[in-house]
């Protein structure tokens, strides 16, 4: 009787057993099943102009905080093939203010570009989703289609708020895409991005070292190019640049030297008017692409190019534009501005849902002008994940006045990094595309004529460089 009851003990924790096991996983197919439902929902299909594709990509919001309505766009392109084994890159543009729908998806990496007349797209013949699955990500909240139901969230636009919200995006993102979760995962930008990529993805790999809190993300190291890193090396690179490349005379450069102090946040009244100047000497050229003709009038739309310069220290309207001539128009900006703001495009884009009073633009001047920027320098985060052990690279393209590479070098070298392999010539079809720098724990490397987008103007070396970071092989240093 004894023996009959311990059995029937055993057979009744193990019944629990099986039923809390079937419990559990209704509840993760629940979730699952959720994820997949809403993730086809935001399937794109008969987007205006699109080429043929042998691809699927998905648009739409992703909720980051239901009790202040706040909410970010998304883009997401499959990879060309194999997508299954392919790793996520999250891209992200800078500012801040500006849209990686509109920079970094419609002009520079992402498989369709708008055509130059804003009523079709084109193939990307150099796009990265023939590397990765790529996710561009609207950030902060006013930028692009992103919005916030609470004004106020406008008003609180930091480091730190994009850098929460983008994790939580990634988290539920995660939840939509779940087949994505084991994936090899990377953190890409330019410009401002050289702040908001570091910062989240210091958070994301601090989380990731306490999986009992929060969920797990394969994170394995970030890239990004021409980043605004530290304000006294930014600062000193963008005048001594400006000197060594006959943009600003001796007088000018020789006065900054002796009244600026770049270690300061706060500059004096005859420094911020003396930097000012700088930036007013580079009025009749692209800041962003020194060699390259600027964006004159149109004369049939009416329309200039927004290449104004304001006279703070370090608030400039257009920080991420650049382009390059002998192909690539530079009026890029206007057509991209006209083929997202057509109602056909935003509704194949599940995007504008809920009808902002106001025009989609590649940048938003507005978060520019408020977004409160506190962080003098991004180098101990560098530091920090160097050490984590995380594959980062740092490009530059050497024709930009805006984030020099003499800046970056500045900041680089302040890291005080053991050089593993010395300045050195790669090469892309046989020439030179740029150098590169080995060091223990970070690579930095230039493209040769590129300015402040390198994948715009040198798509094909970007290309070379991607597939070169995210498989971790040597840059080609042979013809």
């Amino acid at each position: 009787m004894a023996r009959t009851g311990r059995v029937s003990r055993d057979h009744y924790h193990a019944l629990m057993n099986i039923c809390i096991y079937f419990l559990f996983m209704l509840v993760v197919n629940g979730d699952h099943k959720d994820g997949l439902t809403a993730q086809q929902a935001d399937r794109v299909y008969n987007l205006p102009g699109q080429p043929k594709a042998s691809f699927a990509h998905y648009a739409g919001y992703i909720t980051v905080n239901e009790s202040h309505g706040r909410a970010l766009f998304y883009w997401f392109f499959e990879a060309e093939d194999k997508s299954s084994k392919k790793p996520l890159v999250l891209w992200l543009n800078g500012g801040p203010g500006c849209s990686s729908v509109g920079y970094g998806a419609a002009q520079e990496l992402g498989p369709f570009q708008v055509k130059t007349n804003g009523t079709g797209l084109s193939l990307n013949t150099y796009s990265w989703n023939k590397e990765a699955n790529l996710l561009f990500l609207e950030s902060p909240v006013g930028v692009g289609f992103s919005y916030t139901n609470t004004s106020s969230d406008l008003l609180e636009l930091n480091d730190q708020f994009t850098a929460e919200d983008s994790y939580e995006f990634l988290l539920r993102w995660f939840k939509r895409f779940p087949q994505y979760k084991t994936h090899d995962f990377y953190i890409g930008g330019e410009s401002y991005a050289g702040h908001y990529v570091p910062q989240l993805a210091e958070l994301v790999y601090d989380r990731s070292q306490n999986k009992s809190k929060y969920p797990s993300i394969n994170f394995k190291g970030f890239i990004v190019g021409n980043p605004e890193t530290d304000e006294f090396h930014d600062w000193q690179g963008i005048v001594d640049y400006a000197w060594t490349h006959a943009i600003i005379s001796d007088q000018k450069y020789n006065l900054i030297k002796s009244i600026c102090n770049f270690k300061l946040f706060n500059w004096t009244d005859d420094c911020t008017q003396a930097v000012s100047s700088v930036f007013a000497d580079y009025s009749e050229i692209d800041i962003y692409n020194i060699y390259a003709p600027r964006c004159l009038e149109n004369s049939n739309s009416g329309v200039r190019t927004r290449d104004k310069l304001t006279d703070s220290k370090n608030k400039v309207s257009r920080r991420t534009l650049g382009f390059l001539y002998g192909g690539y128009d530079p009026c890029f900006e206007v057509y991209t501005n006209e083929y997202f703001n057509r109602p056909d495009v935003q509704e194949a884009l599940h995007a504008n849902v809920t009808k902002i009073p106001f025009k989609w633009g590649a940048c938003n001047n507005s978060v520019f002008e408020t977004y409160i920027d506190t962080v003098f320098s991004i180098l101990p985060i560098y530091t920090k994940l160097i050490k984590g052990g995380l594959r980062i690279w740092v490009y530059s393209g050497d024709i930009d006045g805006r984030v020099p590479v003499t800046a970056t070098k500045y900041t680089i070298n302040a890291l005080h990094l053991p050089i593993k392999q010395q300045w050195h010539p790669w090469f892309h079809d046989r020439q030179v595309a740029g150098w590169f720098i080995q060091y223990q724990g970070l690579t930095h490397l230039t493209f040769r004529g590129a300015g402040h987008l390198v994948p715009l103007n040198k798509p094909s070396q970007a290309l070379s460089m991607i597939e070169a970071y995210l498989q971790n092989k040597d840059l080609p240093i042979k013809r």
